[in-house]
Parts: structure tokens; C-alpha cells; sequence
């Protein structure tokens, strides 16, 4: 299995935060603006907010029957009422942690990060911690991009899930976070051997040679190992490939959203992006 066609399956982890001072001092906006929707009705009227009367405990079991309906926009309403009405209440952690998993599920996954990261600050001894640890490693992972761009979402990947096996080697999401570290890291090997073909192209030798023994010291498990080895042994005795270039390329298959043109990406003489 390619590590792109791995990242893609595993993407679609179950996830479980918007902090309260987000909502009363304005520092963020609401799922409404982010997505700049407005409810109106058959006939064209803006409808107004249902849910104005209604008490915490009913606008909690409201908003996660639509969350567990993937009813995510609506399911947010409901949450992100309880925070304003309610923030008080005992309903108002829960809410926090689903309209950020709305976030999540909406792909709106910078916004998504920023709430789960306040939550994590403003409830530091709260038991869905570790979830939300894994959540903001999951709002990075679910940005990797192709191994020709920018790799900090890979990066920070990888940090933040070795954080949450830091801190809860034992949590439920410990084979997870494992999973995904492994997979990010195949990625950012895969980037390395595509730094490398992009100097063999240009003859660069010595360039090519040295990121190739990084990516052996830095990542010396990934899958792509044992064809960057064998490149580096033709590169230190002289003998570069004379080969078409692109049969030394990892098999990586990027994601339908992701993906651009292959021959254009083999062929361009621009630089990729490094790190």
C-alpha cells in the first residue's frame, strides 16, 4: 500500500474544543461566518434563531442527534448556542468539544485546531484530553499535501502525536497516533527523495547525495529506504543513473484533491519546495 492510499484511509478517524472567551470576547467567529450561510425560509425570508428559548440540556441532546446524523452546520447551532446562552452550564464542555468536532467535520480544519488547542488551554485536567491531543494532530494530518509542497503539516504531524504519547502512552489512541506518525514520516522521506531527484536532474551530485543521507538518518524506516540506498551507492561510486529519471521515483499515489499532473511534476525544472 503507497503512503498516500494509507494517509487517505486513515483520514477518516472518529474524532470527539471552542473555548468560551472565543465566543463572549469575539476572538472568533461562528461556524455561521466561517461558512457565511443564512437560513431562509420557502419563501425567501432570513430565519430567525430556533433555538432562543430552548434550555442547555435540550439544545445539547438536540445538537448531537443532528451531529450523529452528520448533520455537522446544524448539529454547530445548537452547540455554539449553549456557549452563548449557557456558558456556565454543564453542558457547555461537551458543547465546546462538538462544535469543534463540527469544525473537524466540515474540513474546516485550521479553525477546527485553533478551537481544540484553546480548549486544551482552558481545561488542562479535563478527561477528554487526550482526545483533543489527538484531534490536533489530526487537524494536521488531514493537511498534508503533495511531496512536492510544503511538508510543515507532516512536520507538525509527527510532533504533536509523539506529544500525546508522551504525556498518555496508554491512551485509546495510541495505535493511532503510531499509525499516522509512521505514515508521515514515509511522507517526508518521500519528500526528501523527490528533493534528491529534482538535483540529479540538474547534475548536482553532491546536493543529491546529501539529502539522501539525511533522509536514511532522519527517517530510516520509511519504505522508500531501500531504493534511496541503492541511488546513494550508484551517486558515491560515480555511476549516477543514466536511466530515465522517473523509474527511481517512489510509488506514491496522492489524493484525488491533492493531485496534480504526473508528467508535469517529472518533467518541470522548477524547484520543489524544501523545508
Amino acid at each position: 500500500m503507497s503512503t498516500v492510499t494509507a494517509l487517505n484511509r486513515l483520514k477518516k478517524a472518529t474524532t470527539i474544543g471552542v473555548v468560551l472567551a472565543f465566543f463572549l470576547a469575539g476572538g472568533c467567529s461562528s461556524l455561521r461566518d466561517t461558512l457565511n450561510i443564512t437560513s431562509i425560509d420557502e419563501d425567501g425570508n432570513v430565519v430567525g434563531n430556533q433555538d432562543a428559548n430552548l434550555p442547555a440540556q435540550q439544545l445539547l441532546r438536540k445538537g448531537m442527534e443532528a451531529y450523529n446524523l452528520g448533520k455537522y452546520y446544524k448539529a454547530s447551532e445548537s452547540f455554539e448556542e449553549i456557549l452563548n446562552r449557557y456558558p456556565f452550564s454543564k453542558e457547555a464542555a461537551l458543547a465546546e468539544l462538538k462544535a469543534a468536532d463540527c469544525y473537524y467535520f466540515l474540513e474546516q480544519y485550521k479553525e477546527a485546531l485553533a478551537l481544540y488547542e484553546a480548549f486544551e488551554n482552558s481545561h488542562p485536567t479535563n478527561a477528554g484530553i487526550p482526545y483533543v491531543m489527538f484531534q490536533k494532530g489530526m487537524c494536521n494530518y488531514q493537511q498534508i499535501d503533495r511531496i512536492d509542497r510544503d511538508t510543515q503539516s507532516a512536520e507538525k504531524t509527527v510532533q504533536l502525536f509523539k506529544q500525546l504519547l508522551r504525556a498518555y502512552p496508554d491512551s485509546p489512541y495510541t495505535q493511532e497516533a503510531q499509525k499516522r506518525i509512521r505514515l508521515a514520516n514515509d511522507f517526508l522521506a518521500d519528500h526528501e527523495f523527490f528533493v534528491a531527484q529534482y538535483y540529479l536532474r540538474k547534475k548536482s551530485y553532491p546536493q543529491a547525495e546529501t539529502r539522501l543521507r539525511y533522509l536514511l538518518h532522519a527517517y530510516p524506516k520509511a519504505s522508500t529506504v531501500p531504493e534511496a540506498q541503492k541511488l546513494l551507492k550508484r551517486l558515491e561510486a560515480g555511476d549516477p543513473p543514466s536511466s530515465a529519471l522517473t523509474s527511481w521515483l517512489p510509488q506514491v499515489h496522492l489524493p484525488n484533491r491533492n493531485s496534480g499532473n504526473k508528467d508535469e511534476e517529472e518533467n518541470s525544472s522548477a524547484p520543489p519546495v524544501e523545508r
